[in-house]
C-alpha cells in the first residue's frame, strides 16, 4: 500500500519563488522522507505570490502540507506520527529513537536562541547569551556521554564517536533539531558574531557528521535565506 500511495510534500519556497526556503518545520518532514527512501513529490511554494496552490485541498493552512493518496495533513508533529505509523518496518525502516533521552536532547536551545536574538533589550543581551550557551553546553555533553551500545562495544570509552544523537544513523530527533541548530549558527554569526563554540567538540562533531550526509545537505536552505528572514526581528547592534 505504501509503496504504491501517492506522497507530495508542500514546502516554503526561498525568495526566487524555486528553491527551498527558510523553513525548519519543512526541512523536518523532507530529512524524513529521504530517509524512509519513499518516492514524493516536492513543490515548493511561493508564500508571497502562489499560497492558491494549497486552496482546493487546504485552505489557509500554514506549510508544510502533506498529500497522502489526496488526504491533507497539516500539523507536522501529527505528519511525522502519521509517517513513521504508516512507513515503518518491515518496508521502512523506523525512524524512532532507541533511547529516550535523544528525542529530547537539545529541547531548549532554540527557544533560548530566539529570547537571545529577538531581545530588544541590550542590557540583557549578556544574560540572555548565557542562557543559550548553557543550553549548547547540555546539547554538548550529550553528544560526549557514550551510549550504551558504545560502553558493550568498548567498556573503556570516555567520550562518545557516534555521529548523530541516537548513533550512526539520524532518527526523526535529527529531523527536528538539525534544521534550528542550523539557523541559531547562521544567525548568531551574522547578527551577534557569535557562532556555535568550536570548543564544543561534541556539537561539532555532530554538524560536521549532518553536513556529510544528503538528507541535510539536499534539505537546507541557503544562508543567506534564513539571514533575511531573520532581518526585520533582529536589534541591530549599535
Amino acid at each position: 500500500m505504501a509503496e504504491s500511495s501517492k506522497i507530495q510534500l508542500f514546502v516554503k519556497a526561498s525568495d526566487d519563488g524555486e528553491t527551498i526556503g527558510h523553513c525548519p518545520f519543512c526541512q523536518r518532514l523532507f530529512m524524513i522522507l529521504l530517509l524512509k527512501g519513499v518516492p514524493f513529490t516536492l513543490t515548493t511554494v511561493d508564500t508571497k505570490r502562489s499560497l492558491d496552490v494549497l486552496k482546493d485541498f487546504a485552505p489557509g493552512a500554514q506549510l508544510p502540507v502533506l498529500l497522502y493518496d489526496g488526504e491533507p495533513k497539516t500539523d507536522t508533529n501529527k505528519i511525522e506520527e502519521f509517517l513513521e505509523e504508516t512507513l515503518g518496518p518491515p518496508n521502512f525502516q523506523s525512524l524512532v529513537p532507541k533511547h529516550k533521552e535523544s528525542s529530547i536532547a537539545g529541547n531548549d536551545v532554540f527557544h533560548r536562541f530566539s529570547a537571545f536574538i529577538k531581545n530588544p533589550v541590550p542590557a540583557q543581551d549578556e544574560a540572555l547569551q548565557k542562557n543559550l550557551l548553557k543550553a549548547l553546553l547540555k546539547l554538548d555533553k550529550y553528544l560526549n556521554t557514550p551510549l550504551e551500545y558504545e560502553l558493550v562495544r568498548d567498556p573503556e570509552l570516555t567520550v562518545s564517536q557516534r555521529q548523530f544523537l541516537d548513533g550512526d544513523q539520524m532518527t526523526l530527533a535529527d529531523c527536528s533539531l538539525l534544521p534550528k541548530l542550523n539557523i541559531v549558527n547562521v544567525v548568531c554569526q551574522h547578527y551577534r558574531q557569535f557562532g556555535i563554540p568550536k570548543e564544543l567538540r561534541g556539537l561539532w562533531r555532530y554538524l560536521d557528521s549532518a553536513a556529510e550526509v544528503k538528507e541535510f545537505q539536499y534539505t537546507c536552505p541557503n544562508s543567506e535565506e534564513i539571514v533575511q528572514a531573520y532581518r526585520t526581528v533582529v536589534r541591530p547592534l549599535k
